[in-house]
């Protein structure tokens, strides 16, 4: 905790770095704005906010609550569904309309591009499909894609998740006090890395847990390589994380076949062909990316359930029936394809508690969209969490409610694929290649968490979004488990 804490505060103070930066510049650049031609630039109704920081504040204080689309309902309520604000020293064009988000996804590098800090670009590496352009971006995307569809996850992932799910689940003690956030995040890594690198060990997976929860704090940090800082201290976490990718490389070109067991570096190595460097960056994108939507989900799911107990018996007389229909000793993919109000669970879980609260998008040319146009280089943000709990959208909209996704009217908004109402994958040339394995990943935790545990919270949490999905306290539980009670 004592580690997140010092987190926060450098975040905060790279924004107070950025507003006093940026406040030099801020009046040129609102001259400018303010000197464009009226005919050339029509922006969607808003305000400038505060001097020099416009609504950055208002911003960060609410993305950083348990309701991250606070600030965005107050100023719908003014200036409608798309509005415009100051934030970082320039105008925004912020979008609470599912039309509006859609568009802007399914136009991604042709009218918009994506737009991330240094920090964050220098970690993922410019080979990164989370941080590419253009034809490159595309080929990435393509290639993830096939590393992780349906039929590979059925082949290559569907065991070896159980295994590993058998493997960190199934050491907890009787009336043990665990921190679910940590074991979360535990589960997730010991995936990632064994699915895409193949490593298995628990000392290798240890140690490259703790080189990744260096680099991902320094994924918001103060881009200053200086020892001391969390930016020097991710990099030297990239340095020692491409180190072992690159020894795995080698392994596999030494043995001169397929290596069993290698993961996706090894179909990667034997199915394509891309250079050792944009390998590596590869692989460290999809195990930022799968790790942080895996743990953030799994957390967010039991702490949903624990306040739904319908649900939770719902969910475990699901379980328990394929637990016990089931001959084999693991599940297999029958037995997933069944898990159909699991699957509710998962929806309403990423709706209520997705990470992916909004996108940082910017305007490659002036875009005409409906009566406004909008400036090339402003920012687009489309904020996905506000209609994900928009009541006019969603009945009971801040509530838990997996049946939701039974009823007839839902059935369309459900697809998460194509549904402007409904995009916990993003959409458009960034959808997350992934996010078939991340749903086989939840379900499986769910299986073998709630058929093999009960567990009473033992004190009061609250979910946090900015700068990780977390919650606050790490929902610490007692556990009891189930073949050891006494009726």
């Amino acid at each position: 905790m004592e580690k997140m804490r010092e987190n926060i505060s450098e975040t905060w103070l790279v924004l107070i770095s950025v507003i006093l930066v940026t406040a030099i510049f801020a009046k040129i650049i609102l001259f400018k704005l303010g000197k464009e031609d009226k005919r050339k630039c029509r922006l969607p109704p808003g305000r400038r906010g505060w001097p020099l920081i416009g609504d950055s504040i208002n911003w960060y204080n609410a993305v950083a609550s348990s309701h991250p689309p606070q600030f965005v309902e107050e100023m719908v309520k003014r200036y409608g569904k798309i509005f415009s604000c100051s934030l970082f020293g320039k105008w925004a064009v912020v979008s609470a309309d599912p039309s509006f988000n859609r568009f802007v996804m399914q136009n991604e590098g042709r009218l918009f591009i994506s737009s991330y800090p240094k920090s964050f670009r220098d970690l993922v590496g410019k080979n990164g499909v989370i941080t590419v352009q253009g034809e490159q971006q595309r080929k990435l995307h393509g290639i993830a894609s096939n590393m992780m569809r349906l039929e590979k996850l059925k082949f290559h992932f569907l065991n070896d998740i159980q295994k590993v799910m058998v493997q960190t689940l199934g050491n907890f003690n009787n009336n043990q006090v665990i921190l679910l956030q940590d074991v979360c995040r535990k589960v997730a890594i010991h995936l990632m890395v064994n699915q895409l690198l193949g490593v298995s060990s628990e000392s290798q997976v240890n140690e490259m847990a703790q080189l990744f929860s260096d680099f991902v704090d320094g994924c918001l940090s103060i881009p200053i390589n200086i020892p001391g800082y969390a930016y020097h201290t991710a990099m030297k976490a990239r340095e020692n994380i491409i180190s072992k990718i690159n020894k795995i490389i080698e392994e596999h070109r030494q043995k001169g076949a397929p290596m069993e067991g290698s993961g996706v570096l090894g179909r990667l190595l034997e199915e394509e062909s891309l250079p050792d460097d944009a390998v590596a960056d590869f692989i460290i994108n999809l195990l930022f990316a799968g790790n942080e939507t895996t743990t953030k989900t799994m957390l967010f799911a039991v702490y949903f359930l624990t306040q739904c107990p319908r649900a939770m018996k719902q969910l475990l007389e699901e379980h328990s029936s394929l637990r016990s229909d089931s001959g084999d000793e693991l599940l297999t993919w029958q037995d997933y394809k069944a898990m159909s109000f699991t699957q509710c669970v998962i929806d309403e879980t990423l709706r209520l508690g997705g990470i992916a609260i909004w996108l940082m998008r910017e305007a490659k040319e002036d875009v005409q969209y409906q009566d406004f146009i909008i400036p090339k280089g402003c920012f687009v943000v489309p904020f996905l969490s506000a209609v994900h709990l928009d009541e006019k959208i969603y009945s009971g909209a801040l509530d838990f409610n997996p049946w939701r996704w039974m009823e007839h009217e839902n059935e369309e908004k459900r697809n998460w694929r194509s549904s402007p109402f409904y995009a916990p994958f993003g959409g458009g040339a960034r959808f997350c290649p992934g996010a078939e394995l991340a749903r086989l990943q939840i379900a499986l935790f769910l299986h073998y968490f709630v058929t093999t545990y009960r567990w009473t919270q033992m004190k009061e949490d609250r979910m946090s979004f900015f700068p990780s999905a977390r919650l606050v306290n790490g929902f610490e539980i007692c556990l009891t488990r189930r073949q050891d009670e006494t009726d």
